[in-house]
């Protein structure tokens, strides 16, 4: 007999998440999602016996009333909340019986904490999408329809679990408090090359208070603004926290200019900001029961003595404190350093991922090249313990199960694949021609700069309408410029998931067509779906609607097939991204009502306006065509650092 659940109420932000959520798309935007407390929602698993990744709900703030057509075991943890079954009270963190026909009732959260979360004995049956009953709801997908629980839902019970239903040892339970101490190790981006020392001595000092503007995708926190150790990011933005894009930890503290922000199991996968320590795997779910108006306190340890992630406090008592050696690793979050032809740095980012990063700190495709060989033969050797590699502009995240792969083992083989990797030059990779229509200052930009000056910040010197702020920080003559550079470049994808979902982080092959901006500071709080900006000297596609950074330039069709896993139009079945590493994109002006249509078409599964023809890229071809034109690359490079210069003395001047 199948049990199945009736939401009688579905209280706040309750959705289905299993553990540890959908892994192996982090390199293409997918984030893992999941629980944001893992340990509560494991240790509820555990209790009854369930695998500890078996499905079950989340809850922020106030929790569901579910109506069970049969006698179902459950049990509730994470934060404190009245619950009942049939209105008598219930404890937390002990299975429970729900008699046949009856109601669980899980209350508002009374704090501290955040997140309540309700296992059932034999987890929740719940069609899997990219291998996960995960949901994420920025991407529609996963979970029940890809959203949040509404009255009148009905879920499914699965095979009961054959384990021994026990309480959680109370020993065992997470501390719950408004006052959080959060272990973090230094890394991938510390002093003195992007913050200086006092930064560092001053974020460990520092009670940082939760935003209310926080959520799933990162905790927002205030606290004071750094001093920073650079004037600014170079090609990769005007601000000193911009950096070409690398791929990001759950866990990382993101500044996205001088706003810090705990990237959460929603957030993105690959960005260009500087993240300065990061949250070991076993203090993660910290992150889902901090609360507006808690405060934060982050603590360094050593890497190597981070407890284990896989221990169900066992090894690891979550109400104990981790901090077990006070100052940190004492190497500014650098593992190793390589010199060479290609001089190579190894940057810590957490106790699970190294960040592999080649050269200077400067846009060369060369170094890209680099990445791909590196990615290519990591992926084809899978040592045991590797989880995700994720590449960007000039860098490849490494994730690994450290109990299995530890770092240092892991140190030694990125050694050994560093001797046998190919000369940059031999590079030659598939590379598509993709053409796609843009709307050139589209209406849905136009309304997101709007809600960015009314919500955020109106005396933004890039509002109140982007493209003139990449006309005056290039040195173009007129808007007009801009068209012309844009619709005139071939933009090669570099990096995927920028911001979510097959999202691409591009750059044109020839430097003239180089814009460079400047990211929004602070970074907006939604983007429309598909649209088009530049940032730095990148530019990228929107996957989905979401915060963002890149100065608008138009609309796209979609890059993302929400039809997965069907094959409609351009996409390919069982790839629900359309875009791939080295693609080359170009664009044809359409008009905002054409793109509408265009859309309404790709979304019907046909073609949308997007042509697709194979080729190759050569990057010894290439180089040879940077040489031949070297002296008016130059030319316009000159001008436009003037102009670069300009802009950031006019900021200077103005306090910005």
């Amino acid at each position: 007999m199948t049990t199945k659940i009736t939401v009688d109420r579905p209280g706040m932000l309750t959705m289905v998440q299993d553990y540890p959520g959908r892994t192996g798309y982090w390199q293409i935007g997918v984030p893992p999602s999941g629980p944001m407390d893992d340990l509560s929602f494991r240790l509820g698993n555990a209790a009854l016996g369930n695998p500890e990744g078996a499905a079950g709900l989340e809850s922020t703030m106030a929790g569901p009333a579910l109506r069970f057509t049969d006698a179902t075991e459950v049990c509730v943890t994470g934060a404190p909340a009245t619950v009942t079954v049939n209105g008598t009270v219930v404890p937390q963190w002990r299975p429970v019986t729900v008699p046949a026909g009856g109601v669980l009732d899980v209350g508002a959260v009374a704090g501290p904490g955040l997140r309540v979360y309700v296992l059932v004995g034999g987890g929740l049956d719940i069609p899997e999408f990219l291998g996960s009953a995960a949901t994420f709801t920025l991407g529609r997908f996963g979970g029940h329809e890809g959203r949040t629980l509404t009255e009148g839902d009905v879920l499914v019970v699965g095979e009961v679990a054959t384990g021994a239903a026990v309480p959680v040892p109370a020993e065992h339970v997470p501390a719950m408090t408004a006052r959080w101490e959060i272990a973090v190790t230094e890394g991938p981006h510390g002093a003195p090359e992007f913050f200086t020392r006092s930064d560092i001595d001053t974020l460990y000092a520092t009670d940082y208070e939760v935003h209310f503007n926080s959520d799933r995708t990162g905790v927002r926190l205030t606290g004071p603004k750094p001093q920073w150790a650079r004037t600014d990011g170079g090609e990769a933005g005007l601000h000193p926290s911009n950096i070409h894009d690398n791929a990001y930890s759950v866990g990382a503290l993101d500044f996205t200019g001088d706003t810090p922000i705990l990237l959460g199991p929603d957030g993105p996968s690959l960005g260009g900001f500087v993240c300065p320590v990061t949250v070991v795997a076993a203090d993660r779910w910290k992150l889902g029961q901090l609360a507006p108006g808690h405060t934060v306190r982050f603590v360094p340890v050593r890497a190597e003595h981070a407890a284990s992630r896989r221990a169900l406090g066992v090894a690891r008592r979550a109400g104990l404190s981790l901090v077990v050696s006070p100052g940190g690793d004492g190497d500014d979050g650098v593992l190793a350093r390589r010199d060479g032809d290609t001089a190579v740095t190894y940057r810590r980012s957490g106790d699970d991922n190294v960040l592999v990063e080649y050269g200077d700190m400067t846009l060369d495709l060369a170094l890209r090249a680099r990445v791909h060989a590196l990615h290519r033969r990591l992926d084809t050797e899978r040592p045991a313990g590797l989880l995700e590699l994720t590449p960007g502009i000039r860098s490849l995240q490494v994730k690994v199960d450290p109990d299995v792969l530890p770092v240092p083992t892991l140190l030694d083989l990125l050694a050994e694949a560093e001797e046998q990797l190919p000369a940059s030059d031999e590079l030659v990779v598939p590379s598509r021609r993709v053409r796609l229509p843009l709307s050139w200052d589209d209406p849905a930009t136009r309304e997101a700069i709007q809600r960015y000056m009314h919500g955020v910040r109106a005396d933004a010197p890039w509002c109140p309408w982007n493209i003139e702020f990449i006309r005056r920080m290039n040195g173009l003559d007129s808007v007009n410029d801009v068209f012309d550079t844009v619709f005139a470049a071939d933009y090669m994808v570099l990096g995927l998931g920028d911001v979510y979902l097959g999202a691409p982080v591009a750059t044109p092959l020839d430097p003239r067509h180089r814009l460079v901006t400047t990211k929004y500071n602070p970074a907006r709080t939604w983007t429309p779906e598909n649209a088009v900006g530049i940032g730095g000297a990148y530019l990228c596609i929107y996957g989905m609607e979401g915060p963002g950074g890149y100065q608008f330039v138009g609309r796209t069709t979609q890059v993302w097939n929400h039809r997965h896993p069907q094959a409609a139009g351009p996409f390919e079945a069982g790839t629900p991204w359309l875009l791939r590493f080295f693609d080359r994109i170009s664009w044809y002006p359409v008009e905002p009502e054409e793109l509408m249509d265009l859309r309404a078409d790709l979304a019907a599964g046909r073609g949308g306006g997007v042509d697709i023809t194979d080729g190759t890229f050569s990057l010894a071809e290439h180089q040879r065509f940077l040489a031949g034109n070297a002296a008016s690359i130059d030319a316009f490079q000159q001008v436009q650092s003037v102009a670069f210069a300009a802009e950031r003395a006019r900021w200077e001047a103005a306090g910005a």
